[in-house]
């Protein structure tokens, strides 16, 4: 059976001509499958303070992609500089989202390649960046598969299961997390019954509330 991952909309990803991140604005869900291009630090702290990309792995992609964007338009006579306004950029990004454990782990660990690449020219320093960044997206996909086989692993046909949360594709790279099972299990065929007592990826828990 052909993954049900086929037809999700792709949540995050950088640009044809890797000088912009391009999100789904979560913030416009479920009514609406909206886009956003984001070039600018201004443009990234406001997708990540207001939700438009929402999940902690997600948040944590996007941020990696988003220090190597932001590392292309630095403007520096020296490495010194490069990577004080390199560090600069870190910090500012680490404010739209102080909690985010995900976005400050993204943060720092592509401060560190920059760091460890001091010595060596400015095109092999971005082309670092570029490759970390990828891999911070690649080896999300291969956690949240794993832990779709393993959570699948506890799983019998005709279970019931409760939903709650944002944990699935949109919220990190591929299968999800605590939604990675019953992805999963659908491609192989295997039937639940799923109650999902939250869908929305913001504002949940909020209740509608009329007055007469």
């Amino acid at each position: 059976m052909k993954s049900v991952l086929e037809h999700k909309p792709e949540n995050i990803r950088l640009s044809a001509s890797q000088d912009a991140v391009i999100i789904l604005d979560q913030t416009k869900l479920p009514g609406e499958v909206s886009y956003l291009t984001l070039r600018t630090a201004p443009e990234f702290y406001d997708a990540i303070e207001k939700l438009k990309v929402r999940g902690a792995p997600a948040i944590g992609i996007c941020a990696a992609f988003a220090m190597y964007v932001l590392a292309q338009q630095i403007q520096a006579n020296d490495t010194d500089m490069f990577l004080a306004e390199f560090h600069k950029i870190k910090e500012y990004l680490s404010a739209s989202r102080p909690t985010a454990v995900n976005l400050n782990w993204a943060l720092e660990r592509m401060e560190q390649v920059a760091i460890h690449y001091k010595q060596h020219p400015r095109e092999a320093m971005l082309a670092a960046l570029l490759r970390e960044s990828i891999a911070v997206q690649q080896e999300d996909i291969q956690m949240c598969r794993s832990i779709a086989e393993h959570g699948l692993s506890l799983l019998h046909e005709g279970d019931g299961v409760l939903t709650h949360c944002n944990a699935g594709p949109l919220a990190t790279s591929c299968y999800g997390t605590a939604l990675g099972p019953l992805i999963l299990a659908k491609e192989r065929g295997i039937e639940f019954h799923v109650f999902v007592d939250e869908t929305r990826p913001l504002l949940q828990g909020a209740r509608l509330t009329t007055y007469e």
